[in-house]
């Protein structure tokens, strides 16, 4: 059983648990990239409705080897302190997880290696060994990510109130709305005006401090 703070800490993958924007590194294989990271930047900006934005996005990289996935997973740059921040929530009886408007076939690569609980996010559908250009299954938006937050405390036990929810976009807002304690971490000016609390340094090991507890050895 947790003691001494959250019982369940949740994060955002693409700009907060890794350093990179999956989507972008796909659609770098793609001839993409560019298109794709200026929709991604005004859709974590709240200027776009997400699961249209992603849709869109998605169908850049019709016809993109399957292989790419394993390309992605093996130049994704984790922040640093996730490591030792995922530890620590174990170290004091919680569960970590993960929320990704990212995709499973890259972040279960490098989330689950780490000791990451809980993983929620999209899939691509793939055909004949090439991306098709679609997703397959519920889009993994705002909404979602915060219907993951509730159904993980729900399903352990965790007042809502003994969570803490991670993010950096405007898809994140919703679960940082019900968590106990919001962090924007290096975010955009939407999320720091939301937030209870903000790391503006790319570490995830201050949210360690910021609990209060002793970084794992």
């Amino acid at each position: 059983m947790a003691t001494d703070g959250p019982a369940l800490v949740v994060t955002d993958v693409d700009s907060t648990f890794i350093a990179n924007e999956v989507i972008e590194m796909l659609a770098a294989a793609a001839g993409s990239e560019e298109q794709v990271r200026d929709i991604t930047t005004r859709a974590m900006a709240g200027e776009l409705d997400f699961a249209g934005s992603l849709t869109e996005r998605v169908a850049t990289l019709g016809g993109v080897q399957a292989t790419v996935f394993e390309e992605a997973a093996q130049s994704v740059i984790v922040h640093q302190g996730a490591r030792e921040l995922v530890a620590a929530v174990h170290a004091h009886g919680g569960i970590f997880g993960l929320v990704s408007g990212g995709f499973h076939e890259v972040v279960d690569r490098f989330a689950y290696p780490l000791g990451v609980d809980r993983l929620l996010a999209n899939r691509l559908e793939v055909a004949d060994g090439r991306l098709t250009g679609r997703t397959r299954g519920p889009i993994i938006d705002r909404a979602a990510k915060a219907q993951a937050l509730t159904h993980w405390a729900e399903t352990l036990d965790v007042p809502l109130d003994r969570t803490v929810a991670v993010g950096d976009g405007a898809n994140d807002l919703g679960m940082m709305e019900i968590a106990g304690l919001s962090v924007a971490f290096c975010a955009k000016p939407v999320v720091l005006e939301s937030a209870d609390s903000a790391i503006t340094s790319p570490r995830l090991d201050i949210l360690i401090a910021l609990l209060g507890w002793d970084a794992v050895s």
